[in-house]
């Protein structure tokens, strides 16, 4: 590639760095909404069924708009649509059977946001195979590494804390000493 190619795609004054951010902000962004997502269920006790349905929509549209330019002609970018459509409705049904009060109550509240939490991450893992996409995979596994993660946190939470004191004390310790030297 010449250096006049290098620089037509990096554009003046930009860095591929500052590329790189944006083209993977939208899949931040998601990750960012899921983990304050399973944050406030956390604290609140509660499913966020509406959050969840919300963050699958959102997902879809990440999917398109990131693979928009992907597609070569006006025939792919409608195929592009219509499977991420039926791809995410499905996410959507899935996620609606999950909600319904039969199901509902064999399920507590926090149970029920894992769940949708894992439904969220399989959609977006699928659709990344789909589309070709390694980020999009490892969005979906990193939410869904989440799940685990959150039991964990909750099982643990007092070992959690003990341990982030310890952290804070030995750093402190090594700060005030080598302040001291």
């Amino acid at each position: 590639m010449s250096e006049d190619n290098v620089a037509a795609e990096t554009g003046p004054g930009r860095s591929g760095k500052a590329n790189s951010w944006r083209r993977h902000l939208p899949y931040l962004l998601v990750l960012a909404l899921a983990l304050v997502g399973v944050a406030y269920a956390n604290m609140s006790q509660k499913s966020l069924a509406g959050y969840w349905e919300l963050l699958a929509l959102i997902s879809g549209m990440v999917c398109i708009f990131t693979e928009w330019g992907k597609a070569e002609d006006k025939q792919a970018r409608v195929r592009l649509v219509w499977t991420q459509a039926i791809h995410w409705i499905a996410v959507l049904v899935a996620m609606n059977i999950m909600l319904l009060s039969g199901v509902q109550q064999w399920l507590p509240a926090p149970a029920t946001s894992l769940v949708l939490l894992m439904l969220l991450a399989l959609g977006s893992f699928l659709a990344g195979l789909n589309l070709a996409s390694l980020e999009l995979c490892f969005l979906g596994l990193v939410l869904a590494l989440a799940v685990p993660a959150v039991s964990w946190v909750k099982q643990s939470i007092l070992f959690v804390i003990l341990a982030g004191a310890f952290v804070v004390g030995i750093g402190a310790t090594f700060w005030s000493s080598r302040k001291e030297k």
